[in-house]
């Protein structure tokens, strides 16, 4: 089943705007999705660059969303626990939070993947992409993709 994921900020495969990269503010764009399949107990999202010269590089891990939600607003904090109780895992970077996209050059695409889960994870903060993708298995729902452009 999948889940359709949306932004007001950029259409799917268009041009990311600068304030949600390094070149601007830096901050997290607005996202919404459809209902998820009934059972779902919590939605993890992950935003990667498959384009980076090192290999695919995480620019944002954050997870166990509550299932009510539908949506994220714009510039979201990178505090470790968000008061809605969602967790931001370690990006890259090494950072939590959102870091935006920031290419060396060219044109690179940026994945938003979210995930519908049949469970809250029993992560702590800091977990990196693999040990939350490591923790859904088996227990994804539907999942949905955004995907937008960013060069600076």
């Amino acid at each position: 089943m999948s889940i359709q994921l949306t932004s007001d900020a950029f259409t799917q495969e268009g041009s990311i705007p600068a304030q949600y990269a390094c070149t601007g503010s830096d901050s997290s764009p607005s996202l919404t999705w459809s209902e998820p399949p009934a059972g779902t107990q919590s939605f993890a999202l992950i935003m990667e660059d498959p384009d980076a010269p090192v290999g695919t590089w995480v620019h944002w891990v954050l997870f166990n969303i509550p299932p009510s939600s539908r949506g994220l607003t714009e510039a979201i904090p990178s505090e470790a626990t968000l008061s809605d109780r969602s967790m931001h895992g370690k990006n890259s970077g090494g950072n939590l939070g959102y870091d935006g996209p920031c290419p060396p050059s060219g044109t690179h695409r940026y994945f938003f993947k979210l995930y519908a889960l049949d469970e809250t994870l029993g992560l702590s903060s800091g977990a990196d992409k693999g040990e939350l993708l490591k923790a859904m298995e088996g227990h994804i729902l539907a999942q949905g993709e955004l995907m937008g452009t960013f060069s600076k």
